[in-house]
Parts: structure tokens; sequence; C-alpha cells
């Protein structure tokens, strides 16, 4: 059987093809990593199940149309220094006080 001679910009349009796959699936590692420790601060700080943190952020993102992993990026930032925006942490007290026992932490107590 005679072999048909490859066509260079064949191969070229399928590394790059590979590039973006790849790219896209490392992109998909850093963003599943933000999400599930925004989901163990959840289990930590809200004192909810795993299953239950990401039910909160899924309820947070949906909520305050922000993308799920946006909301997890902030929830990070707000553990490192302390800064949450208003609509996240309304959103999140919301989210807590359906999916968990408590309030969040430092938030002044229900009277």
């Amino acid at each position: 059987m005679a072999q048909v001679p490859h066509d260079p910009a064949d191969e070229t349009d399928r590394i790059f093809a590979l590039q973006e796959e790849v790219d896209q699936l490392k992109e998909a590692v850093v963003s599943h990593a933000v999400v599930d420790q925004a989901i163990g601060m959840m289990v930590a700080l809200g004192r909810v199940t795993p299953d239950q943190g990401w039910a909160v952020l899924k309820d947070v993102s949906q909520h305050t149309n922000i993308k799920l992993r946006n909301v997890a990026e902030l929830i990070l930032i707000w553990g490192r220094n302390g800064d949450l925006p208003p609509e996240i942490k309304a959103g999140l007290e919301d989210a807590l006080d359906r999916y968990g026992p408590t309030q969040i932490p430092e938030a002044p107590p229900e009277r």
C-alpha cells in the first residue's frame, strides 16, 4: 500500500489544535483547584459538608451572576486579606443560611 504524503499545513493545524486543548486542560486543572480550595473554606468556616460547600458556591454564583470560578477566587482572596465584595458577602451569608448551620465568621450576631 502506497503511503500518502502528509500536507505540512494539516500537521500545523493539528499541532495548534492540540496546543489549544492542552491550554484548556491546564486552565481546567487550575480552576478545579481554586474551586476545591474555596469549598474547603466553606467546610472550615461555614461548618458544612463538602457537598454543601459546593452547593453554597454554586448558589452564590447563580444569585450574583458571577462565574463560579470567580466566586471561588474572591472567597480565597477574602481568606487571605479579609476583603469580600458586598454582593458576594450577602450571597454567601444567604447561601450559608440555606445550606449550613452557622453564619459568616466575624459577622455581627443575629438578634
